[in-house]
């Protein structure tokens, strides 16, 4: 491990360390470092509705319990999407540097039932099974080109190549324009400062450049007859309560963005996580070379324990008590779905990763209730459909280098992933 990282290691505190209300888990060199999870392990045991007063993005609530997650999520007249998704930006960011979208998942009904209900037939199940060949087919070029008895980065040349060529099919995208898609999604989920963007002068440019691009394929769309065709922009250009979206522009980017990112990043993010997680447990590894029919199963174990986005905003519409908490009108509320997906008291042996888990799909990385995860089936299908196809070509994809993983406490991912691959 590079010195670089182990002195920032040291600089973070052992929460044990700290006074309770001194925590902020709002910090992204807790996740890029992988060092959160013991301050939620002491969130959730010593005070699972937690209020940080202050913290750079202002001050807002944690909660961290399989159970409470599960409440706020379900009961969105109480906790309402309207504010905004992630905790926003920091408070010292002057007002005309903040780029305000609007999109569905950051809204309540009707207006977001509407929205989603127009966009959701790209991933019904008659759609997933036309997609399913096409799927099968690039996992299988983009396993065979690569470069045997070489190290490279597991996050680049599959986890990304896949996704992005998957985005490109579900928007009907120019495919040799595919990258831009990844590089949008980066720049809207990225912090300026982090590496990504340098400023939010240049992550509104950039995003602009997305709309831009994407209003060009709308009109283009739009004046083509209302086919079959299932590709995303078509489904809004044509679909009776959004056909005039284009005339808000915010709110078409914000969906955009909702609809790259919801594609990008969740399955990206876990395609790399099952390699890591296999590595660390090699016991479970040679359970799946036993028996490679649990690949279905260790899908959703996979999406648990990487949880790809470790929260979701909601901002409490009423007054309201909860575990004897007075959480007041206006509060930010972080439902972080990496904590209860520790949860001892929700899930068996919450910290270990059990490919054969019984009851995998009960866990919280897909949200629950109005706003659970649309493409949740796809995303299970590309992970499934990898597996299935990494197993038919390699005896070991072996992790040979640390991780790096993404300075953000909203994208849990990865950036780099130094691997060999190992053919049977």
């Amino acid at each position: 491990m590079s010195e670089a990282i182990s002195q920032a290691d040291a600089a973070i505190p052992d929460p044990y360390s700290l006074p309770l209300d001194a925590i902020d888990v709002v910090q992204a060199q807790l996740f890029q470092q992988d060092a959160h999870w013991r301050y939620f392990e002491r969130l959730r045991a010593e005070d699972p509705v937690h209020y940080c007063a202050d913290s750079p993005f202002g001050p807002y609530w944690s909660i961290t319990k399989f159970e409470d997650i599960l409440y706020v999520d379900k009961n969105h007249d109480i906790f309402s999407s309207a504010g905004g998704i992630t905790i926003g930006p920091p408070v010292n960011v002057p007002e005309q540097q903040i780029m305000r979208t609007a999109m569905f998942i950051a809204m309540d009904p009707p207006k977001h039932d509407e929205q989603r209900n127009t966009v959701s037939p790209v991933v019904a199940p008659r759609n997933l099974a036309k997609l399913e060949s096409t799927i099968r087919e690039r996992a299988a070029r983009i396993l065979d080109s690569l470069p045997v008895g070489e190290t490279f980065n597991w996050v680049e040349r599959v986890s990304i190549e896949l996704t992005t060529q998957m985005l490109a099919t579900l928007f009907d995208f120019p495919f040799e324009d595919r990258y831009k898609l990844t590089r949008w999604s980066d720049v809207a989920t990225a912090a300026p400062g982090s590496g990504i963007v340098d400023s939010p002068d240049q992550r509104r440019a950039e995003l602009l450049e997305c709309l831009e691009y994407f209003t060009r394929l709308w009109h283009e769309r739009a004046n083509q007859p209302k086919g079959d065709d299932l590709d995303l922009i078509s489904m809004l250009a044509h679909g009776e309560t959004t056909k005039d979206m284009i005339t808000r522009p915010m709110e078409y980017l914000g969906n955009l963005i909702l609809l790259i990112v919801g594609g990008n990043d969740t399955t990206r993010n876990s395609i790399s996580g099952g390699v890591l997680f296999l590595n660390q447990n090699p016991g479970e590894y040679a359970k799946l070379r036993n028996d490679p029919r649990v690949i279905p199963n260790m899908v959703s174990e996979i999406i648990r324990y990487q949880t790809p986005l470790a929260y979701m905003r909601r901002t409490a519409a009423v007054d309201t008590d909860l575990r004897g908490k007075q959480i007041k009108a206006g509060d930010k509320v972080l439902m972080w779905y990496v904590s209860g997906n520790r949860d001892e008291d929700a899930i068996d042996r919450a910290n270990e990763f059990i490919i054969d888990r019984p009851n995998a799909r009960h866990h919280l990385a897909f949200g629950f209730g109005i706003h659970r995860c649309m493409g949740n089936r796809l995303a299970e299908m590309q992970l499934r459909i990898v597996w299935e196809e990494i197993m038919k070509r390699f005896h070991f994809v072996e992790v040979v280098g640390e991780p790096e993983r993404t300075l953000s406490s909203f994208v849990k991912g990865y950036t780099k992933l130094p691997v060999r691959v190992h053919p049977h």
